[in-house]
């Protein structure tokens, strides 16, 4: 984390604190002379990554109220650069505070125009900072934290006064409803304890005229004079102060007051800089008179901070979801152990119970064969009821002709017979939308039938299955054989040749979609 330093700057000196956990450390003193300019610089140079804001307590400087119409954005900004520059021409260190809305005229806003005038005495130790690169977040003036400490204190009042010792100066503000509203600053004649109460009775009746003739209290209007001071000089304080038809004097407790606004090293006297400089710290008001040529460098940090700033977040971000996926995947891990574990635990159950059950008189294999067949044969929705209905039709015109066996088969394959004499027709008229039936059976006419008897039965019964046109047949086997170099008996069989003689159709048929 950056040191914070505070510059306490008045007339005669620039005072440096160092701020750390509400406690303030006076480091140095730098004398407003040319050697004190150079111990400065070198000050600066020895502490480059530090973060500083000045704290102004001079006795030239304007306060102006004022109003302009209520605008937003950039309008607003130059109607009050327009405004402080015809009020303190030339003067670089200006400032406008916001103080609210009047209620007669509603579409006015009403501010307070500020400036540090003799910018001749600012410009050397201005100077000395922009060369030295130091991010300076601000030059703020002693008035306006007087509101600050009437706020903490709760003590805001519609008009009061508050009269405060800084090194050899009384500073005397006017506020109303908490906002600063008027602010001087008066050379102190004695700083023994009898002259600072003198000095409070006397500029506490001096500022009560002058507001009555600016007008900005009534002439007999009573007044609260709120007066810092340290418990050794309550009894002094008390009398020279003494209460009058327009002015309450109320004493305030410098060491409760530093206490109240968390302040760890309480002030030993009335001097009450480190008060200010401690609010300054914690609760800087939001009105400065440093332009962003002085901030440049303070400017750079805080894109900086912000740039490490979203780069931590960003790199703690991808931590946590680092540490998320971990977790995910040690779970997942650990599911799928468990999950392999009861693979194992249901494999081994499976195997016992299958060692508990007859055997089976095919193999695994031909099985699961077998499934994935009437599987596909399911999922096609394809019966052989229509195939086995032509055939028994065409037995039923052939008596003679006796059924041994059917072999059904759909779906892309070959014959089932080798015996086939084309096989390549065969195969060709098999398709996956054709079904196909072996058909093995004898020709049975008795003991006086001749051979040329059963080829005409055997002829009867492939012209009834041809009748159908969807059907398409392929003589695997006749009941004899008709080749060329064989003969074909007309009568007078032999005892071999009266028995039933078998044959050996495949029957295709295309399947309807």
């Amino acid at each position: 984390m950056k040191t914070r330093r505070l510059l306490y700057l008045c007339a005669h000196h620039l005072n440096a604190f160092q701020w750390n956990s509400s406690t303030l450390t006076q480091e140095v003193i730098f004398e407003a002379t040319e050697s004190g300019l150079k111990e400065f610089s070198s000050y600066l140079s020895a502490h480059p990554e530090s973060i500083y804001s000045i704290l102004t307590n001079v006795a030239e400087e304007g306060f102006q109220l004022d109003s302009i119409p209520v605008l937003r954005g950039a309008d607003r900004q130059a109607i009050l650069e327009r405004k402080l520059s015809q009020l303190f021409f030339n003067v670089e260190l200006t400032a406008a505070l916001s103080l609210g809305y009047q209620k007669t005229q509603r579409k006015n806003e009403r501010v307070m125009l500020a400036a540090l005038t003799n910018s001749d005495f600012f410009i050397p130790w201005l100077e000395c900072l922009v060369n030295s690169g130091v991010a300076l977040s601000g030059i703020y003036s002693l008035p306006f934290l007087t509101a600050t400490l009437l706020k903490k204190l709760r003590l805001v009042e519609d008009q009061c006064l508050l009269l405060t010792v800084q090194d050899q100066s009384i500073r005397q503000s006017y506020l109303e409803k908490g906002e600063l509203h008027f602010s001087r600053l008066t050379p102190l004649p004695s700083s023994s304890i009898s002259g600072i109460a003198q000095s409070f009775s006397s500029e506490a009746h001096k500022l009560q005229q002058y507001l009555a003739s600016q007008r900005l209290v009534g002439r007999d209007q009573p007044i609260t004079a709120h007066l810092l001071a340290h418990p050794s000089a309550f009894k002094a304080i008390q009398n020279s102060c003494i209460d009058s038809g327009t002015i309450h004097f109320n004493l305030l407790n410098i060491e409760e007051c530093a206490s109240r606004i968390g302040l760890k090293s309480p002030p030993q006297s009335t001097h009450s800089e480190t008060l200010f400089l401690h609010l300054l710290a914690t609760s800087p008001p939001r009105t400065q008179f440093a332009n962003d040529h002085l901030r440049h460098d303070y400017h750079l940090l805080q894109i900086r901070t912000a740039l490490l700033g979203f780069g931590a977040l960003v790199l703690i971000a991808s931590l946590l979801l680092s540490g998320k996926l971990l977790l995910d995947n040690h779970r997942i891990t650990q599911e799928t152990r468990s999950q392999q574990s009861e693979t194992v635990q249901i494999r081994q159950r499976y195997e016992e119970i299958v060692k508990t059950l007859p055997p089976i008189p095919v193999t695994h294999e031909t099985l699961h064969r077998v499934i994935d067949r009437y599987l596909e044969l399911n999922r096609k929705n394809v019966s052989p009821r229509s195939l086995y209905h032509e055939i028994s039709r065409a037995l039923r015109t052939v008596p003679s002709a006796e059924l041994d066996s059917i072999d059904w088969k759909t779906g892309s394959a070959e014959p089932l017979s080798a015996m086939a004499p084309n096989p390549a027709s065969m195969v060709t008229a098999t398709s996956n939308g054709n079904e196909s039936a072996l058909v093995r059976g004898t020709i049975n006419l008795g003991t006086n039938a001749t051979p040329r008897q059963m080829l005409d039965v055997f002829n009867q019964l492939v012209e009834a299955l041809k009748s159908n046109p969807k059907i398409q047949v392929e003589i695997l086997k006749r009941p004899f054989d008709i080749e060329s170099g064989k003969p074909l008996k007309g009568g007078g069989t032999t005892v071999e040749d009266n028995k039933p003689r078998s044959f050996s159709l495949q029957v295709f048929r295309k399947i309807e979609p």
